[in-house]
């Protein structure tokens, strides 16, 4: 068996965030990166699954974007993945969801993975399209927001977060691809003679221009942060005081003053 996980390296969460000189993406200026927590899960996820059926699995993690995202990849491999992939682009962040998932796919098309998995999003943008594109341009099975997952005579059964904070239940056949939930698991931490070990494995560099030749689908034409709001006002006094007070407020910004 054959297994893919892809991750993403997003700025840390705590990070103070402004607009790059372009005015369409974050300066990077100063801030710190980690992997993206829901690749986390399905990081954790594969290597669990590895260790289930023993030595016969071969394990990829794959990440695309500059040469800073090897430091993912190597966390990667330090939780238990066998090899690392990095598709080589520095300018990852100008790509759409399809332009990703179709350089992960021109990669992946040709390897026979049997399952793939995804976090659900990434934290940085948030659009949760690039697993289930993915699966689309390989012709897989899919289910996302998985927050529970079984591997059994070739089948995968996973358990899904939908709505409501109803679960749903699936049967997938593989070749398969699920994109991962908080809730799935608990992230290992590299040990050092992991982190050790994880130095000595392959990386595959593969520069992004010998796998997509997709034009962008959709284009980010700004980036800027919210608009700053006015301080609030503190009311004081006895509950009726407050209440006309309040009142007359809302009657001076809504422009009713009878």
């Amino acid at each position: 068996m054959k297994i893919l996980v892809c991750i993403k390296q997003v700025p840390d969460m705590e990070s103070r965030f402004k607009p790059d000189s372009a005015g369409t993406w974050f300066s990077e200026t100063d801030l710190a990166f980690r992997m993206n927590e829901y690749d986390e899960f399905a990081v954790e996820q594969a290597v669990r699954l590895k260790e289930q059926l023993g030595n016969g699995p071969e394990l990829t993690v794959l990440s695309m974007g500059p040469d800073r995202v090897l430091e993912a990849v190597k966390k990667a491999l330090a939780m238990g993945c066998d090899r690392g992939v990095q598709i080589q682009d520095p300018a990852a962040h100008l790509k759409d969801p399809w332009q990703k998932a179709s350089a992960i796919a021109a990669y992946a098309k040709n390897e026979g993975y049997d399952l793939v998995f995804t976090g659900f999003q990434s934290q940085d943008r948030g659009s949760c399209q690039v697993g289930v594109m993915l699966a689309e341009l390989l012709g897989f099975a899919c289910a996302t927001t998985i927050v529970g997952f079984e591997f059994a005579d070739g089948a995968v059964t996973v358990k899904r977060e939908l709505e409501g904070g109803v679960k749903g239940v699936v049967q997938l056949k593989t070749p398969a691809l699920v994109t991962c939930q908080l809730g799935l698991n608990t992230p290992r931490y590299p040990t050092l003679p992991n982190i050790m070990k994880a130095k000595k494995k392959e990386i595959l560099v593969l520069p992004v221009g010998d796998l997509l030749h997709e034009e962008a689908k959709a284009v980010t034409t700004s980036f800027h942060a919210p608009a700053k709001k006015g301080g609030g006002i503190v009311l004081e006094g006895e509950v009726g005081d407050q209440a006309d007070r309040l009142i007359q407020i809302l009657k001076e910004k809504t422009g009713v003053l009878r």
